[in-house]
């Protein structure tokens, strides 16, 4: 849950900041852009792989 609202923010904040930096050529705002977009996919990432590994563990509960 915390994975996908780091990623969504994430995401939408390094489309903003984009959009400034293209505005703002010579600055170091693309960078930072690129780096939140980055670290929201990979969040999104992350919180994809949580998901399918809690439904396989929903699906074949451990046997004692």
């Amino acid at each position: 849950m915390i994975a996908r609202f780091v990623g969504i923010v994430s995401i939408a904040l390094g489309f903003v900041v984009g959009m400034y930096g293209l505005e703002d050529t010579g600055a170091q705002w693309m960078k930072t852009a690129l780096g939140l977009l980055v670290t929201g996919m990979l969040a999104q990432g992350y919180a994809l792989y949580c998901s399918v590994k809690r439904m396989q563990e929903i699906k074949d509960p451990p046997k004692s």
